[in-house]
């Protein structure tokens, strides 16, 4: 059976095998949409036809909404011709449940793709509302944009530089209202945007290219509104096991392609239960009602009380501790980390014990009920193929916001006292000892891609681990460090320019009083192998 439009006439042969469908009239849906479009999205990866996409067909199954979604792709429009038009823009949703249970969904909500040049005549319509993006963080960047701000909003090639054409077609068709809303996972997502349209006006304006008023209008919230967003839903990359039960029922065509730029797409996206969207309500020219699909609409101080939560306390530390830790102790999948009872301990004592106290509850999310979930529902999903090794990516970039936050809330409350951090200080310093590049027994292992490699491998080089490996690349003329060996002092010396960085860190750790306390940990784990596990095991145990 094929997914298409074809196909999914046998209603009966997709039921019987579990799949739901689409219950809407998906002509006239289709018709109205291309009549009075109201929402377009740009970027429509994996997390957003597992969520929105979902979330829209629900409300076109009950009939709260008459239109369904345009999908934009403005860096790899190979997909568009690979994988949605080929399946008539359905897709797969496969939701992995943490008791073992697969629910299989036809998503057919997207109604029509097109590269950025596509969307010029529906950008100019009365009806649009939203036009959404998860194009991720760096596709907010105007870097490399130089010939866009002297071709003007015509002749524009970057991407914000489209995008921000096809907002100077609504200013020109009458300044007509609309809501940007990224929905991407950084933190005030909406002003990344905005940024980046303001940049383009003001620079559009400022040579000539664009009428004056348009900058005018880029920045009145009345006219166009930036909504921040938190999001979360894990959608790995589609999964061989999951390709595995699709064609085991019978689905052809279903297999992955890596596109000319390396995209890896799919007809199906994998992704976890758990689904969070906080928006604030900030949309100058209405919205569907998606708040009876799931989605939080509040103000904007809410959301970031949201987002916070999650990157500070409830989520994003969790994952990058069992990131650095899974690395050193060998797992190749967060679920099997979660039968660890040491590394269970430490996420339970960073969560509850350490971060709790410091998170500023958003009233709209309970924060121990989503830690709760986290530690009993999230990571435990055997069905959820993601690993330590993807998360360990670029985590000098994210230590100061997943960790520093928090040291700071303890540095600044005279509620909070800093000593009762034990588990925190062990990330840190696990992080470091990973930066050895080799694992706790001793062997060599590859290091997941990170910005700040090669200046962290110079200052971490000097330091050997317990005497079992050979680092060829030291001077003789150099002293090198041997944890086992040597004073704490030196080892904490050899560390400063580290600790003390605050652009890693968000704070220097110096000035927060735990340099000693990290180094302590780093030291003890650096001593030999197996030392990772037993300071786990010790802190667990209450002997740290």
């Amino acid at each position: 059976m094929e997914l298409n439009e074809k196909g999914l006439r046998e209603r009966k042969w997709w039921t019987e095998r579990g799949y739901r469908l689409p219950e809407f009239d998906r002509k006239a849906v289709r018709e109205a949409t291309g009549r009075e479009p109201v929402w377009v999205h740009f970027g429509a990866g994996n997390i957003f036809r597992a969520f929105p996409a979902r979330a829209v067909q629900e409300l076109l199954d009950q009939g709260i909404m008459d239109q369904g979604l345009v999908a934009a792709e403005g860096y790899d429009t190979e997909i568009l011709e690979r994988v949605n038009r080929p399946h008539d823009e359905y897709s797969v949703l496969v939701t992995l449940k943490a008791d073992g249970t697969v629910e299989k969904t036809v998503v057919g909500s997207i109604l029509a793709s097109y590269g950025l040049g596509g969307l010029k005549e529906i950008f100019t319509m009365d009806s649009l509302q939203i036009a959404s993006f998860t194009i991720t963080e760096k596709g907010y960047g105007v870097s490399g944009a130089e010939e866009d701000f002297k071709n003007g909003p015509d002749r524009a090639k970057t991407y914000m530089g489209q995008v921000a054409g096809l907002l100077y077609r609504r200013f020109l068709a009458g300044r007509k209202p609309i809501a940007m809303v990224s929905m991407d996972n950084c933190s005030h997502n909406g002003d990344r945007l905005l940024e980046a349209m303001e940049t383009f006006a003001g620079k559009w304006c400022e040579n000539g290219l664009a009428d004056r008023g348009f900058l005018e209008y880029v920045t009145d919230r009345s006219r166009v509104a930036f909504p921040w967003t938190m999001i979360d839903k894990i959608t790995p990359r589609p999964g061989q096991d999951v390709l595995k039960i699709l064609e085991e029922d019978g689905l052809t065509g279903m297999e992955p392609v890596v596109t000319a730029k390396n995209t890896y797409a799919a007809p199906f996206v994998n992704a976890e239960e758990c689904e969070y969207l906080v928006i604030e309500d900030d949309f100058p020219n209405g919205r569907p009602a998606l708040e009876k699909a799931g989605f939080l609409f509040t103000d904007r101080e809410t959301v970031e009380k949201a987002e916070k939560m999650k990157v500070c306390t409830c989520l994003n530390p969790l994952h990058t501790a069992l990131a650095v830790f899974g690395c050193l102790l060998g797992y190749k999948k967060i679920s099997e980390e979660m039968k660890d009872r040491d590394l269970v301990s430490l996420l339970r004592r960073i969560g509850y014990e350490e971060g709790l106290p410091a998170v500023t509850d958003p009233g709209i999310l309970d924060p121990r009920e989503f830690l709760d979930t986290v530690l009993t529902v999230r990571f435990p999903n055997p069905f959820l193929p993601d690993s330590p090794q993807r998360i360990a990516t670029d985590t000098s970039q994210k230590l100061s916001v997943r960790f520093g936050e928090t040291i700071k809330t303890y540095m600044e409350s005279p509620d909070l006292d800093m000593d009762r951090l034990r588990g925190i200080p062990l990330v840190l310093a696990g992080w470091l000892r990973y930066r050895m590049a080799v694992d706790d027994d001793g062997r060599p292992m590859e290091l997941s891609p990170d910005p700040m490699a090669e200046r962290l491998g110079r200052q971490l080089e000097r330091i050997q681990l317990g005497g079992c490996l050979q680092m060829e690349h030291i001077r003789e003329s150099e002293h090198v460090l041997r944890p086992e060996g040597v004073p704490g002092s030196e080892i904490r010396e050899a560390l400063r320019p580290v600790l003390s960085d605050a652009a890693i860190f968000g704070v220097d750790l110096f000035k927060a009083g735990l340099a000693d306390r990290v180094t302590e940990y780093f030291t003890e784990m650096a001593a030999g192998p197996g030392m990772v596990r037993g300071t786990l095991h010790a802190l667990g145990k209450g002997e740290k």
